[in-house]
């Protein structure tokens, strides 16, 4: 058994989930690579880095109707074959969100007494051993409770076009997350920037995204898991709360990178998120925003009400009515 559990989550991403696990294994067997074809343009970005810190892969699948459990099938057997990284499959019998989704993985880790356990998105490619200088940093830093490392947007996939092609590959997704208290906003530290080595340094950070973190199994016995009331966004925000609430720290480590294939999994702006992240705000801005920031929520959730997107009302009336969890989305 390993020290280290990597809990991927996934909900028909076939593809998206082929990527992620292959570039864990090309880690400890760099031709790997040559079973993921499709991202050649990533391929050349990552190095082979022998890990000092062995992996167990732990991947969580949402009830998928495409091939997804193949897929995890067969990097479970090629895994086999490769010292250093170890893979569990774990099959929900329905689609508990992404929240629960994660806490079945996380529990299965904290049962095997792994100390540390981290999530990372499906729709990722990771490179670069990335995970070495997270375990490292927590362990010289009793305090750091949480860390993060670099996260950029996959080439193609930035909220920007406009970028030289020599940069695509190097513009940020994320360098660990800052919370606006004033308008109750999660959001990424650095994002659209491109990397020039101005988050190069360690630095305390509000938050780190579900994306990719890796904790102490301590701060998540002491603090809880995931809230599953969330479902979907804003519960990584939730959880940063209450583990600084119990004395954690969370920090942005600058040692590894992967890339982001931005909203792989949903499209930006689309009905799914108009809904939980209109409900689910409401919800994160009740529990910890200051007051006066909670009056200026509730008065806009009154707009939502009558003025919003057809998802962004139904949200805003769940939260209401406390419906939780997947709520009323049937998409």
């Amino acid at each position: 058994m390993t020290d280290l559990a990597i809990v991927v989550l996934s909900y028909n991403a076939a593809d998206f989930l082929k990527g992620v696990i292959f570039s864990l294994l090309a880690q400890f067997d760099f031709q790997v690579w040559q079973d993921i074809g499709a991202y050649q343009l990533v391929k050349k970005m990552v190095s082979a880095q022998h890990p000092k810190s062995k992996i167990t892969l732990v991947i969580v699948d949402n009830n998928s109707h495409d091939n997804s459990l193949a897929i995890a099938s067969e990097a479970q057997r090629r895994a086999k074959e490769i010292d250093g990284i170890d893979i569990k499959i774990i099959a929900n019998k329905k689609n508990l969100g992404f929240a629960e989704g994660n806490n079945v993985g996380v529990n299965w880790a904290l049962k095997q007494g792994i100390i540390n356990i981290g999530l990372l998105n499906n729709d990722t490619l990771v490179g670069n051993a990335f995970w070495d200088p997270l375990v490292d940093f927590l362990a010289d830093n009793p305090q750091a409770g949480v860390v993060t490392t670099k996260i950029y947007f996959a080439p193609g996939y930035e909220y920007q076009h406009d970028y030289q092609a020599r940069d695509k590959g190097k513009v940020f997704w994320a360098a660990g997350g800052v919370i606006d208290w004033q308008n109750v906003i999660g959001a990424n530290r650095g994002v659209d920037e491109v990397d020039r080595g101005q988050y190069n340094d360690v630095a305390q950070v509000a938050m780190a995204s579900g994306c990719l973190f890796l904790a102490r199994a301590q701060v998540w016995k002491t603090s809880g898991l995931l809230d599953k009331k969330y479902f979907m966004y804003y519960e990584d925000a939730d959880w940063a709360q209450r583990v600084q609430k119990h004395g954690w720290k969370i920090y942005y480590v600058p040692g590894g990178k992967i890339w982001h294939f931005n909203a792989g999994s949903s499209s930006v702006g689309g009905d799914l998120q108009d809904y939980f992240i209109t409900r689910n705000r409401l919800l994160f801005g009740m529990r910890w925003a200051p007051w006066r920031a909670r009056l200026a929520l509730l008065r806009e959730s009154g707009r939502l009400l009558y003025k919003g997107r057809h998802w962004q009302r139904i949200g805003a009336r769940d939260f209401y009515l406390r419906r939780f969890g997947k709520g009323s989305w049937r998409k």
